[in-house]
């Protein structure tokens, strides 16, 4: 497992941006694919966006695509989504994710998650 810190939350106007970071301690994330989730109270966790080992391929919720980027530096261990044209219904807590496998959208490859970093935005 690897621990994962992400930041970059807080709050937006609507169609406003704000890009969230997530790093590894100690650790590359290379050998990692990596994914963002996110969850609003009372629902299920929301996958969002991944990008393989390799960040030569990705994917996007239908809900995200167009507005949301996501891409990995992994000389310095860190992923980032980019989020334009934010929506209030993109309000909720966002999760950074490792998995062991190539690429996935699915929440039960992921294997390391970080803590979470809120996001709101207001209407």
């Amino acid at each position: 497992q690897v621990q994962l810190v992400e930041s970059g939350g807080g709050l937006v106007q609507a169609g406003g941006s704000l890009r969230l970071s997530c790093a590894a301690s100690g650790r590359t994330l290379s050998g990692y694919a990596m994914g963002w989730f996110r969850q609003v109270p009372g629902k299920e966790r929301e996958f969002v966006a991944a990008v393989s080992r390799s960040g030569g391929n990705t994917y996007y919720a239908d809900s995200v695509k167009g507005r949301f980027t996501i891409n990995r530096d992994n000389a310095k261990t860190t992923v980032y989504l980019q989020m334009n044209s934010l929506k209030p219904e993109d309000t909720a807590v966002y999760y950074c994710a490792a998995a062991v496998v190539y690429l996935s959208r699915e929440a039960s490859d992921f294997g390391s998650w970080g803590q979470g970093t809120q996001v709101t935005v207001s209407s």
